[in-house]
């Protein structure tokens, strides 16, 4: 009896090795053959998942449609400003003065409350500079605003600069429309309303 030489049992061993794993594989797995070298079946291809060769995921996206995500709270909004709008010229009485009068002209004469604040300034600075230059760069601040703070973030503590410099632009004009319609009295002077009284009509 010849002795099997021992790289010859290896292998052999080796073969024996590799088909029974292959066996069990196609008990636990069970797919396609594949031949590898000794002539052993292997089942290889169901231990590869779909999932790895192909993976979608989706991105997050912080964008939505504008219908029907943004027009319809604008129209809920529209229709809420209507309807207050309404009712509030319903129950609230404006009638409109008398024509006027050339040779009557009121003491003090004041402009609407959207523009006193503009009047107000004109009592401090040239009517250049009053009328035109600050309101003018008031303006361009607010447009250039959004160039010069770029951070993407909408959580109003995240947004230092630009609710700072918004509410420095808004609370300058409200003081000079409060100033200009309630402490200011005939020709224009500066007075005190809870002694003199208020000189100012809606």
């Amino acid at each position: 009896m010849t002795d099997i030489p021992d790289h010859l049992r290896q292998r052999a061993e080796d073969a024996r090795y590799r088909a029974q794993a292959g066996d069990t594989l196609t008990d636990t797995l069970g797919s396609g053959d594949l031949a590898v070298d000794g002539g052993a079946d292997e089942r290889l291809l169901s231990v590869i998942r779909a999932g790895s060769i192909q993976e979608l995921r989706t991105q997050p996206t912080d964008k939505v449609n504008v219908w029907p995500h943004l027009l319809v709270v604008e129209f809920v909004a529209a229709l809420c400003v209507f309807t207050f709008v309404t009712l509030f010229s319903i129950f609230m009485n404006a009638p409109l003065q008398e024509l006027a009068n050339p040779n009557k002209t009121p003491n003090p004469a004041k402009a609407p409350w959207y523009f006193v604040g503009l009047q107000e300034l004109l009592t401090y600075f040239n009517p250049m500079v009053a009328g035109v230059l600050g309101p003018g760069m008031a303006a361009a601040g607010l447009i250039v605003l959004p160039y010069l703070d770029k951070n993407p973030s909408t959580r109003p503590e995240d947004r230092k600069f630009a609710v700072s410099f918004f509410t420095i632009f808004l609370m300058f004009w409200a003081v000079l429309g409060i100033i200009g319609a309630v402490f200011r009295g005939k020709g224009f002077q500066f007075t005190l309303p809870w002694k003199d009284g208020l000189f100012f009509d809606l």
